[in-house]
């Protein structure tokens, strides 16, 4: 059987924003963000996080500080009794060669083959257009946009649906 699953961005939607986020002092979470993931839990999805951190690439932080900010946010996660199936990241610079920085759908794929997900029936939840773009590439339409994290040009946006931030979720995501 294949798993539905929430794919979320982790910088806009998860915690505020901040360039190049790799302390754990400096992570805030936002509002919400734990109970919406129960909710979503509850509904039967699985939750992944996909995420950029060119920070690596430009030597801003290396892998090993990610690696640990990433071991911490998952603990605050298990904490709050959400599971994290996997947090996929591209460590590569916007005007790299890979295939798995958003808006590319490398890092869907990866998830899809590892975890046997139902992309017609998975979402992504992101706070760019780079988000929508890269989920609908992986043939994902369920596509939110929240306002949490990247200014939107709300006109212009491919999203299924917009809100606020992840707290808002209840009356997008449904069973």
């Amino acid at each position: 059987m294949s798993n539905r699953v929430i794919f979320l961005d982790r910088d806009g939607v998860i915690n505020i924003d901040t360039d190049y986020l790799h302390k754990p002092e400096d992570f805030i979470f936002l509002d919400g963000v734990f109970e919406s993931c129960i909710y979503l839990q509850n509904l039967g999805f699985k939750i992944i996080i996909i995420t950029n951190q060119s920070g690596i690439a430009r030597g801003y932080y290396s892998e090993t500080d990610y690696q640990k900010l990433t071991k911490w946010m998952i603990g605050r996660f298990n904490e709050n009794n959400v599971n994290i199936l996997d947090v996929i990241h591209c460590p590569h610079l916007p005007n790299g060669m890979c295939e798995c920085r958003k808006p590319k759908p490398g890092m869907f794929f990866l998830a899809e083959n590892k975890y046997n997900i139902d992309m017609k029936n998975s979402w992504m939840i992101g706070d760019s257009e780079k988000d929508i773009q890269a989920a609908n590439a992986s043939n994902i339409t369920n596509t939110i946009l929240v306002r949490s994290g990247h200014k939107i040009n709300e006109n212009l946006s491919q999203a299924k649906f917009l809100i606020d931030s992840l707290k808002d979720i209840k009356g997008v995501v449904k069973n």
